[in-house]
């Protein structure tokens, strides 16, 4: 009686697949570029977010100086704030589509290939 088990090859040589892709030169220039679009982009937003915070605490004068109406400036800063995470969100997709996807598509077309080749993926 073997306690081989044929089954098990196939998963050996797709999670050998997997770690090749992890260390390879393409996988890790996919994940420098969205490294340098995420850390950049939260640090800028989590310090615009801190201005409007410090101002709202520190600066009620200024933020409650009136604009046009009851409309006043933390107000308009508040409202910036989702302007500004709605550019984020559609400034990510742009730069997904143009630099992520086409390496990640590269990238999963290569794995399904492989991972094909043995059976149905799961």
């Amino acid at each position: 009686m073997s306690t081989d088990t044929p089954a098990s090859a196939p998963a050996d040589s797709a999670a050998e697949r997997y770690l090749a892709v992890q260390r390879s030169d393409e996988f890790a220039g996919l994940r420098r570029a969205l490294r340098g679009f995420v850390f950049p982009m939260t640090v800028a937003f989590f310090l615009w977010y801190a201005l409007y915070v410090i101002l709202s605490a520190y600066a009620r004068g200024f933020m409650g100086a009136k604009l046009i109406g009851n409309i006043n400036v933390a107000l308009v800063f508040g409202l910036l704030q989702f302007v500004s995470t709605f550019v984020i969100a559609w400034l990510y997709s742009r730069f997904a589509d143009r630099r992520i996807d086409p390496v990640a598509d590269r990238i999963r077309t290569e794995i399904g290939e492989v991972t094909h080749e043995h059976g149905p993926r799961g």
